[in-house]
């Protein structure tokens, strides 16, 4: 039987709309503290996107494995890192795009010599191909451990190889100098003040176990949902049971370990994306198993689904190929120069379709200039939710 829950497309497109909300503010510099990530060590809501989508990834993996198996072992290996190499890419160009920049009142290319390597399709593109082998040869059981090792190595080698004052601090992470060793400064991202990525090398290894934590999940409610009768919610279906099998309690439970487990653990090793701690890693996989209890409990059990969930599906139903477009409209909009005044020097100033939307319409909404910005950002998730809903009823689907 072809089962589909519902309630993991939400969880997914749920997870695209809230990356596209917190990466699209009308200004940087005024954001409210939830839609910001920890500045180090700790965990925001915005905190709870990325890894969120990565278990989402693994989720996916656990209803497509069957058919890779069926494929035979070369097969499905080359099938795998393909698309491993194709979102790598895609990520690399889009860091890249739209290859031209204003410079002196001029349109020149941008160069190789500064662009930036890794990146969130990049990361995706890492973890989902390393877990996806791993997960394909090691199977479930196999995983696990696999997974739990990454962690506790990781663990070991921050801690040994760290600068022994403070091994997890941005300059005493030992990723920080063999991300500047290997790719050089110029190839890293500098938000932080200084080359550091936080999307870099080292950190990819404890997300590769995130990705498989959400494929054991995913995998768990896959051969679950197997057991009940009747089928399963597809989204357009008005199921609606009891959860005679306790999956949903079973997963709140192990989430509740698994949140609880990153608590303690990040007494030691402190919760923090930028690095990817083990300690993060198990504490946002509780979190989002949690949420993903809750979903399916809400919409497969009890049938809360309607115009609320439809919103976030047809995100799930393209992700990254919206999460791409995202990137793509603000950076080609702001090729195009529309005048805006003069600086103090009696220059002429520039702003762009985006930056003139928020500074004369969405700024002045309010006097708190984080309601403006975040006004703007919703408005562009709208925006990119009416093209995915398009894009949806004509039932284009754009797989990588």
């Amino acid at each position: 039987m072809n089962q589909r829950f519902y309630s993991l497309d939400v969880f997914r497109g749920a997870t695209v709309a809230f990356m596209i909300l917190v990466n699209n503010p009308g200004t940087w510099s005024a954001i409210f503290g939830p839609l910001k990530h920890a500045p180090w060590h700790g965990c925001t809501p915005t905190d709870l996107v990325f890894p969120f989508f990565l278990f989402a990834v693994g989720n996916a993996i656990a209803f497509v494995l069957p058919k890779l198996e069926k494929m035979g072992q070369a097969a499905a290996v080359a099938k795998i890192v393909k698309r491993g190499v194709l979102i790598f890419l895609i990520g690399l160009l889009l860091n890249w795009f739209p290859f031209v920049r204003w410079e002196d009142g001029q349109l020149v290319g941008k160069s190789f010599h500064d662009l930036r390597i890794f990146g969130v399709l990049q990361r995706i593109a890492l973890a989902y191909t390393f877990a996806a082998l791993i997960i394909f040869f090691f199977k479930t059981r196999g995983a696990f451990y696999m997974a739990a090792l990454l962690l506790l190595g990781y663990w070991v080698i921050t801690a040994m190889a760290g600068d022994p004052a403070d091994p997890y601090s941005l300059e005493g992470f030992w990723g920080t100098h063999l991300d500047r060793a290997l790719l050089g400064e110029n190839h890293l991202y500098k938000g932080e003040g200084v080359a550091f990525d936080p999307e870099g090398l080292a950190s990819t290894i404890p997300s590769i176990a995130q990705v498989i934590f959400g494929f054991l999940v995913g995998d768990y409610i896959r051969m679950k949902g197997l057991g009940f009768g009747g089928k399963v919610s597809d989204g357009t279906s008005d199921t609606t049971r009891g959860d005679t099998g306790g999956l949903v309690a079973n997963l709140f439970v192990a989430g509740v370990v698994l949140w609880l487990a990153g608590m303690a653990w990040g007494l030691i090793f402190p919760i923090n994306k930028k690095i990817w701690t083990s300690s993060y890693t198990l504490y946002t996989c509780g979190l989002a198993t949690i949420v993903l209890a809750t979903l399916i409990q809400l919409i497969e059990y009890r049938g809360w689904k309607g115009g609320w969930s439809r919103f976030f599906d047809v995100f799930g139903k393209n992700p990254l190929f919206i999460y791409v477009l995202s990137g793509l409209i603000p950076k080609s909009l702001a090729l195009i120069r529309i005048p805006n005044g003069t600086n103090a020097e009696g220059e002429p100033k520039f702003t762009n379709p985006l930056g003139w939307f928020y500074e004369y319409v969405c700024k002045p909404i309010s006097e708190k200039p984080e309601t403006g910005s975040l006004i703007y950002a919703v408005t562009f998730v709208v925006f990119l939710w009416a093209i995915a809903w398009w894009m949806n009823n004509k039932k284009i689907y754009v797989r990588v």
